[in-house]
């Protein structure tokens, strides 16, 4: 018996509530953040006079306990901020590298494709994805620390004091736990001390019909935590908290070592600016997304109408395919397949004009999937990002930061500050925050009119994905440029990037949240 067509029309229909999220604006200052619980703990940092800087780096270390498994300590990301004390635009690079004792030839390729984001060659044991082989040098508390002496105003441990009595209490189970859980329990039990903490009774921990909370022990994070708030980032790098990671990672067959941390630097680089009407862009360039932005803004001609039509939808997938079939050809990167936004993206603003993006990840959902449990730091499986095919141009290699896909940018405006996104998402980071700043610069919208639009997202390069509420014109268009699906803006699988975005004006300090990330939040002061 044939399935009804009226039935097969509605197999990519998994969601069908109308889900919104007010901006948040305030005098003083504004933060967003997938989570709630890290974005109040940014608003009370702004409450108690910190800067937009503060409260995003207070934030991103709450993550550590609120969304471990997208990031945290053992990740690593990009920040790019507009500093009003220098009145310019900077990167924060905190990008994880590979050990210098990591051998390509432990890696060895296997039959099919791999596991996991990017659709490269499979290796034998999905060792690049999962487990001790896939770690790389963590970046995330050099990167941290660094932008807290440059342009915080509060000290290291005031800003991450909140993390450490949230991670104390645990993490707050919540059914996105779940649900996170759920969807790596398979990978998640092959890791003793990460199943014993997220697998509490060999099942993913469960948020019953009481509503009263239910917390999660995290080991010895937070003993780790009070311990970086005291004695700073040395002791990550160059000390106590560094040598008990070096011990986890060597008993557990990592390539990671104390050299590796010793000689890790978190820095502090100049943009890749690119010049639109009256405004400036501004990305991180080298090993991220923004270049590929940058090749795909160079081709995207004006738009005269008021708003968003067939016409423009159909320049962003010409301009955005063009890019990543460079990209693809010139700097390694394969595929990116699969429902996971595994990455987590801090907007904040102040009335002092700082707009901080900082753009932070484990890479795959809960990384590599191991937690370290002298330290109980879950780590990342950033030599995912590599291509484990010899002679590429981002082929395995000790002691080297991979091609990554994030690209947090700031907009400036005649020179003075205006708004700046991110999102997480891997591949689909980059389209997403190329079209949520066109539909700010070009059509004149505000912050949460621009996060509500539907968005194209070339991820595939050879297929569009185009959200559900396009009509049919956009879509005849969308398919003159390459074959076309449809696909609606679900919450989960998640098949578009989650953005989040912060700005500064006249009227005062805005952020706003991606309005389908169900814990997601903006909040002002």
């Amino acid at each position: 018996m044939s399935v009804p067509a009226s039935v097969a029309a509605l197999e990519r229909t998994y969601e069908t509530w109308q889900s919104e999220k007010p901006a948040a604006t305030g005098p003083r200052g504004a933060v967003a953040s997938q989570n709630v619980e890290a974005a109040a703990v940014g608003q009370a940092i702004l409450k108690d006079g910190g800067n937009a800087m503060d409260a995003a780096i207070g934030t991103a270390f709450a993550l550590t306990v609120a969304e471990p498994w997208m990031s945290g300590l053992g990740g690593g990301g990009y920040i790019t901020l507009y500093s009003a004390k220098e009145k310019a635009v900077r990167v924060v690079d905190f990008a994880m590298k590979s050990a210098k004792g990591l051998n390509p030839a432990d890696y060895p390729l296997a039959e099919g494709t791999g596991a996991d984001l990017f659709g490269w060659p499979a290796v034998v044991d999905d060792r690049n994805v999962n487990g001790p082989y896939s770690i790389a040098v963590p970046g995330t508390v050099a990167g941290y620390a660094l932008a807290m002496e440059k342009y915080g105003t509060k000290s290291l441990a005031d800003v991450i004091a909140p993390a450490a009595a949230l991670a104390r209490r645990g993490h707050r189970v919540t059914w996105w736990t779940m649900l996170m859980c759920g969807a790596d329990m398979s990978a998640l039990q092959k890791s003793p001390a990460t199943a014993e903490t997220w697998l509490p009774g060999g099942f993913p921990p469960a948020m019953g019909a009481d509503p009263a909370p239910k917390f999660l022990s995290l080991g010895n994070l937070a003993d780790t935590l009070e311990e970086l708030a005291r004695d700073g980032a040395e002791s990550f790098y160059r000390g106590a908290i560094g040598e008990r990671i070096a011990r986890d990672a060597e008993r557990l067959g990592s390539s990671v070592r104390m050299a590796d941390l010793e000689a890790y630097e978190a820095e502090i680089q100049e943009p890749l600016s690119m010049r639109r009407g009256e405004a400036t862009y501004h990305v991180p360039g080298g090993l991220t997304a923004g270049p590929s932005f940058a090749d795909a803004l160079k081709d995207l001609p004006a738009f005269s109408g008021s708003e968003p039509d067939a016409e423009t939808y159909a320049a962003y997938a010409r301009t955005l395919k063009a890019a990543y079939e460079y990209r693809m050809e010139n700097l390694g990167h394969a595929g990116d397949h699969g429902d996971r936004s595994c990455t987590s993206h801090i907007a904040a603003a102040d009335a002092e004009g700082n707009i901080v993006m900082i753009t932070t990840t484990l890479l795959s959902r809960f990384g590599s999937r191991v937690l370290f449990p002298e330290t109980g730091i879950m780590m990342n499986n950033g030599i995912n990002w590599f291509d484990p095919r010899p002679g590429r141009p981002n082929s395995l290699k000790p002691d080297t930061k991979p091609l990554c896909n994030m690209v947090p940018a700031v907009v400036t405006k005649d020179g003075k500050p205006w708004f700046g996104f991110g999102a997480s998402g891997g591949r689909k980071i980059m389209p997403a925050v190329y079209q949520l700043c066109s539909f700010m610069n070009d059509f004149g919208m505000d912050m949460q009119t621009a996060l509500n639009m539907p968005r194209v997202d070339l991820s595939a390069i050879d297929t569009i994905y185009a959200d559900t509420r396009f009509d049919e014109a956009t879509m005849a268009s969308l398919k003159a440029v390459a074959p076309t699906e449809r696909w609606p803006a679900t919450t989960y699988p998640i098949m578009y990037a989650c953005p989040l975005g912060a700005m500064v004006s006249d009227s005062g300090v805005t952020a706003s949240a991606h309005p389908t990330t169900p814990l997601s939040t903006a909040l002002a002061v």
